[in-house]
C-alpha cells in the first residue's frame, strides 16, 4: 500500500533567500519612506508655507522698532523672522565683512555686512545688499561706502545661520566668511552682535542693491512627500501581491498534477510479472495467442 506524502506547508516556499532578502528590502524601504523621505519633503513644505506667511505679514502690518521684537537678552522668537523692523543709529564701518559665494538670481556676488550701533546700545548685522563680483566671481567691486551720520533704516529680521565649516578669510583688504553667522562675526570683528541680523529693504540709507525676496511659493515638496508615502505603501502591496500569485501558480501546478494522475490509464502487466507499460512486449504476447 502506497503511503500518503505529506504536503509542505505553504509559507516554506517562501523561505528561500531570494524571497528573504527582497522582504527584508522591501521593509527597509517603507520604513525609511514613512520615517525619513516623506517628512523630510513634508516639513520643507511646511517651512516654505510658515516662510511665505511671515512674508505676507510682514507687509500687511508696518515695521515695528527693533526693540519691540528682539528681548532683553539679544533672542527672539523665530516665528518673528522676516518682521519688518527699523534700526535708529550709525553704521560701523570698521566691522564690515564680506559674505562670499553666495550668488544672488544666479549672478557671482558679494553681500555687504555691516554692523549698525543702535542708539539704546545693540549692535546689530545689518546686510546691505550685494553687488556682482568680477574677474569670474574673484574681485570684489567698488560699491558705496555705509552713510557716517545718524540714521533710520529699514528692514527684515533674519535668523542667524549655523556656522560654515570653512573659517573666514581675509582677502583684496577684506574680512570674508562664508555664512551669515553673528557668532562667527562677532568673534571675527571684536563686536558683541545681536543673534538676529536685518536684511535692508530697498531705497533705505546704505543699501547697494537689495537682496531680492524669496518667490513665495512652496514647490513640489507636498507631491514628494505624498509620492513617497505611495511608494511605502506600494512596496509591501507588491510583495504581498507576488506572494499570492506565486502561491496561486503552484496551486493550480498541483491540481494539474492531480488531475493527470487520476486521468492516466491502468499501467499493463508484464510477462514477467512486472507492471510496465511496454509495446513491445503486448505485440508478443498477441503472437504467442495466435
Amino acid at each position: 500500500m502506497a503511503t500518503a506524502t505529506r504536503e509542505k506547508p505553504w509559507w516554506k516556499t517562501f523561505l528561500t533567500p531570494g524571497w528573504v532578502i527582497a522582504a527584508i528590502l522591501i521593509v527597509a524601504f517603507s520604513y525609511f519612506a514613512f520615517t525619513l523621505l516623506a517628512p523630510w519633503q513634508l516639513g520643507k513644505n511646511q517651512a516654505l508655507e510658515e516662510r511665505n506667511e511671515h512674508i505676507e505679514h510682514a507687509f500687511e502690518t508696518d515695521p515695528v522698532p527693533y526693540g519691540e521684537v528682539i528681548g532683553p537678552d539679544g533672542s527672539f522668537d523665530a516665528a518673528e523672522e522676516w518682521t519688518r523692523v527699523t534700526l535708529t543709529g550709525h553704521y560701523v564701518p570698521d566691522g564690515e565683512v564680506l559674505l562670499r559665494l553666495r550668488p544672488v538670481d544666479k549672478t557671482p556676488a558679494f553681500q555687504i555686512l555691516t554692523p549698525f550701533a543702535l542708539d539704546s546700545g545693540e549692535t546689530v548685522l545689518v546686510n546691505r545688499g550685494w553687488v556682482p563680483a568680477r574677474d569670474g566671481g574673484t574681485q570684489v567691486p567698488d560699491y558705496p561706502a555705509a552713510p557716517s551720520e545718524q540714521v533710520t533704516v529699514t528692514g527684515f529680521l533674519r535668523a542667524s545661520e549655523p556656522e560654515h565649516t570653512t573659517p573666514p578669510m581675509s582677502d583684496q583688504g577684506h574680512e570674508m566668511v562664508y555664512s551669515i553667522s553673528t557668532g562667527q562675526i562677532s568673534g571675527l570683528t571684536g563686536l558683541n552682535l545681536a543673534a538676529p541680523y536685518v536684511q535692508l529693504t530697498s531705497d533705505q540709507p546704505g543699501v547697494v542693491e537689495a537682496i531680492p525676496l524669496p518667490v513665495l511659493e512652496t514647490g513640489n515638496h507636498l507631491s514628494y512627500g505624498l509620492q513617497w508615502i505611495g511608494f511605502g505603501v506600494l512596496a509591501p502591496a507588491g510583495l504581498i501581491y507576488f506572494i499570492w500569485a506565486e502561491t496561486r501558480e503552484r496551486r493550480r501546478y498541483r491540481e494539474e498534477q492531480e488531475e493527470l494522475l487520476v486521468d492516466a490509464p491502468a499501467p499493463s502487466r508484464g510477462r514477467y510479472g512486472e507492471t510496465r507499460r511496454n509495446p513491445w512486449a503486448t505485440a508478443y504476447d498477441r503472437q504467442e495467442e495466435r
